[in-house]
């Protein structure tokens, strides 16, 4: 068999076993190992797997990630098969005309590594990209449905990065199911359905630019509806040509073109200067240019674990990090001092130190390949210790306002040469991005966070070719904050800028004992993804439970200095009403759902896997026995 019919067989193999192997086959491992011990006990959850566990958000997703490790892939092989069938089955949410984050643990190795396929601005961006010709900022309704919005994608080319370097399949094998799914089609499930009949794909009817993807979803002007057969035909041949051609195919050619003219829409506004000022800037050489990036891991301790999470761009692993450290010198879990899970202290503390972490991140965290992220001094014991300092488990702050970690990391810098300017600005980070969990047989880990931003980003598709472009620009300050007085100062972290990539939230992340990594989580949520994390590893490391029960806990949120927290269902009423009193503006806030953590967990001994879908989405988990699997066998 020559090179070509391997590859052929493998695809077809991988495709075959995507729908053909029963549903009483697969493991399905909800629960895990908890992390810590409760006097003598450890919940192990039931009897977990050897030979691999994908959780994604998405069942279809989580049987194409399975197809490929049964196929004898590795993780880095069925991460790219989920991500691009997530793109067919949740194409609201993630898809090749949006980016990522994604970290992997090298088993053999015994090494983690970052692959940031963040999108980045066209060459022709600026920090006044945002602002009319009045110099007032465009409405987020208008710059996140325009093509001002659109940044240059980098899925693609993270997943091809992550292959030639890891992986062990090409492009043409780990595609076999999403083509699969977008040439046959699927039964919409009813978070689709719902998303569907959502604002966002309604932007401007009539205008041909947003028509294409209501046609797609809406054919005919109705509604898909739950259960209703999606075939996208257009999808598949993007895939088909990615699969055949590589990457190359997505960033040169017809598509690249496509992207380009696409991006060029704009939501109709009356001024002709300011409709200008919102289409698109990207062109052929901004597409051709883009490269993923491979970055080293953030890296912080919590009560004995090593957590493991997303550098800049993203401020999901420095902010995570930060919390939990500012939290740590509470004795969370003991309940005789009132710190048991969703009490007045908990939460109130947990609050306070999301408020310090979020108000820091504001003013100092961007893309570092442009700006000076003080990493360092952010995380510093002795800054964690000043700021920790200002938490009382009985009071709420009336003001909470960043400081400055940079003399934490730089001893020659003078603290009070500069005052820093305080002024915030709203997150309006979109909450429709996807997650996804995976272990290998051999132990290799992938944890992936995927996104467009707002649900179906900009709601500009691109004709002929089935996918979505992404809003991710619209991180960026809207306006420029960049001040160099030292009597104001603000560096302007996340001002846009030529090539630059906007900060985010995502938060994939790694629990390691010693050497040993034990968990890896993330979840969608824009700015909250950040605090859905922390709950989450709060829940298994304070609270000692096991990965459904962690993913299951209700949450609480705060994504800025002096907003209003957001919380849900499943907190004592008294509790909340006591939290009301110290300050905190709960009456109004709660959500139905803040993220959708996917997990998976290794027990200590590295031999049993298991994983954890949160139903908060439809949740999937799908896992894979080894031939010598015992469920007796406890190790």
């Amino acid at each position: 068999m020559n090179k070509q019919e391997n590859i052929a067989s493998r695809r077809h193999g991988a495709r075959g076993i995507l729908y053909t192997v029963a549903a009483a086959v697969a493991t399905v491992a909800l629960l895990g190992p908890a992390l810590a011990t409760a006097g003598d006990k450890t919940s192990l959850g039931i009897p977990g797997v050897r030979g691999g566990v994908v959780a994604t958000s998405e069942p279809a997703a989580a049987r194409a990630g399975r197809a490929i490790l049964e196929a004898g892939g590795n993780a880095i092989d069925a991460a790219a098969a989920v991500a691009f069938a997530l793109n067919v089955v949740e194409p609201q949410s993630s898809g090749v005309g949006g980016g990522g984050f994604m970290i992997i643990y090298l088993a053999k190795q015994k090494e983690t590594v970052v692959v940031d396929s963040r999108e980045r601005t066209p060459a022709a961006g600026d920090a006044n990209m945002f602002l009319d010709s009045n110099g007032d900022p465009f409405g987020f309704s208008i710059r996140s449905t325009s093509g001002i919005g659109v940044g240059v994608p980098g899925m693609v080319r993270g997943l091809e990065l992550a292959l030639d370097r890891w992986g062990t399949m090409s492009f043409d094998e780990v595609l076999g199911p999403a083509i699969d799914l977008a040439e046959k089609g699927f039964r919409v499930s009813k978070r689709l359905e719902e998303s569907i009949l959502s604002s966002r794909l309604d932007s401007e009817p009539g205008n041909p630019a947003y028509e294409v993807a209501r046609d797609v979803f809406r054919p005919g002007g109705v509604p898909l509806q739950q259960n209703d057969l999606l075939v996208q035909p257009e999808l598949a041949a993007t895939l088909e040509k990615i699969a055949d051609e590589g990457a190359d195919a997505f960033y040169t050619g017809p598509i690249a073109t496509a992207i380009v003219e696409t991006q060029k829409n704009a939501r109709t506004v009356a001024d002709p200067n300011d409709q200008a000022r919102l289409r698109g800037r990207m062109v052929l050489q901004d597409l051709s240019d883009y490269e993923a990036a491979i970055r080293d891991p953030v890296v912080g301790d919590y009560r004995g674990f090593r957590i493991v999470s997303m550098p800049p761009p993203s401020s999901g692993g420095l902010t995570v990090i930060q919390i939990l450290k500012l939290i740590e010198r509470f004795p969370i879990g003991d309940e005789e001092a009132g710190y048991g899970f969703g009490s007045k202290r908990t939460l109130n503390v947990m609050m306070e130190a999301m408020r310090l972490a979020f108000a820091d991140r504001a003013v100092w965290m961007g893309d570092d390949d442009f700006v000076d992220v003080p990493s360092e001094g952010l995380l510093d014991d002795d800054y964690i210790a000043l700021r920790s300092a200002l938490i009382d488990p009985d009071a709420r702050q009336n003001n909470v306002e960043a400081d400055d970690p940079r003399p934490f990391e730089m001893a020659q810098f003078d603290a009070d040469e500069v005052q820093l300017a305080m002024a915030g600005l709203p997150d309006e980070e979109g909450l429709n991005t996807t997650h996804f969990s995976i272990v290998d047989r051999e132990g290799n880990i992938v944890t992936y966070t995927n996104t467009i931003e707002s649900a179906w980003g900009t709601g500009l598709m691109v004709p002929g070719w089935g996918f979505l472009l992404n809003n991710e620009l619209t991180d960026f300050n809207r306006v420029p904050t960049f001040n160099p007085d030292p009597d104001n100062f603000n560096p302007g972290a996340n001002d846009a800028a030529a090539f630059k990539r906007p900060r985010s939230s995502m938060s994939p992340t790694l629990i390691f004992k010693g050497k040993k990594p034990l968990v890896a989580l993330g979840s969608p949520g824009g700015s909250t993804i950040i605090n859905s994390v922390t709950n989450v590893t709060m829940g298994l490391i304070d609270h000692v439970r096991n990965a459904q029960e962690a993913v299951d806990l209700p949450r609480i949120s705060q994504t800025s200095a002096n907003g209003s927290p957001s919380w849900e269902a499943g907190f004592d009423e008294d509790v909340i009403d006591e939290l009301e009193g110290l300050g905190h503006n709960l009456s109004d806030s709660r959500l139905s759902v803040i993220g959708s953590v996917q997990l998976v967990a290794i027990d200590r001994k590295g031999k049993r896997q298991y994983g954890a879908g949160d139903r908060r989405r439809i949740g999937a988990v799908e896992s894979l026995r080894r031939s010598n699997d015992n469920d007796d066998d406890e190790d």
